[in-house]
């Protein structure tokens, strides 16, 4: 039986691209595509793919939160992480949100194919240009004196800032997320008490910093 792969990415020509190479090898079928996060999750549920392939910054949930509950969903998929970003808090925070792989897009196909057998079998894959930065991150973890200091935002909060970031009101997040506006407005004031930023501006650059939305600052 062929591994069902879905495709996630918001350019084009990106997914056009992967479904080329990837249906040449009649292991493979690619069920479907997204150009966002929130349909990736929506297409995990209706298709039940193998495999996401997973891009992070994409517009209304990014890849990290996606990821994150695509893998703790009760489909079982898998996800591939392939971006352009190799920053510590863009690897990290995708391997901690459930990713089996993590590579770069500038790297070859072949390596792709090698990361998809690989979390096929049960095991992780990381790029080459990747596993430095996973390993210095652990160095750094296990280093006396080392705490962890930074403000942790749960999913919905991150989900929050993310909308917020790309400019949406109360009432347009409040609808997307089917809760009230006294709600996103009490995510919103919890949000910035915990990254102590008093202003959307200063989310907003945050948000990009973290990899939680795509926008430039």
């Amino acid at each position: 039986m062929a591994t069902r792969i879905l495709l996630a990415d918001d350019h084009t020509i990106i997914r056009q691209g992967l479904r080329a190479l990837l249906e040449k090898y009649p292991d493979f079928e690619v069920v479907g595509e997204a150009d966002d996060g929130q349909k990736a999750m929506e297409l995990v549920e209706k298709l039940k793919p193998d495999i996401v392939i997973m891009d992070i910054s994409m517009p209304n949930l990014n890849g990290i939160d996606a990821a994150r509950k695509i893998v703790n969903g009760p489909v079982g998929t898998k996800v591939i992480a392939l971006s352009m970003h190799s920053g510590r808090r863009f690897v990290v925070e995708m391997l901690k949100a459930g990713a089996s792989a993590y590579i770069l897009k500038e790297c070859l196909f072949d390596t792709l194919l090698e990361a998809i057998q690989t979390v096929l079998k049960g095991g992780i894959f990381l790029g080459p240009k990747v596993e430095g930065v996973v390993i210095q991150d652990y160095i750094k973890c296990i280093s006396p004196g080392y705490s962890q200091k930074e403000a942790t935002l749960t999913p919905r909060e991150r989900e929050v800032l993310q909308l917020l970031a790309e400019g949406r009101s109360t009432k347009q997040i409040a609808l997307h997320l089917h809760v009230s506006g006294k709600t996103i407005e009490s995510n919103r004031r919890t949000i910035m008490e915990k990254l102590r930023i008093n202003n959307v501006a200063g989310l907003t650059k945050y948000a990009v910093r973290e990899g939680i939305t795509p926008l430039e600052p």
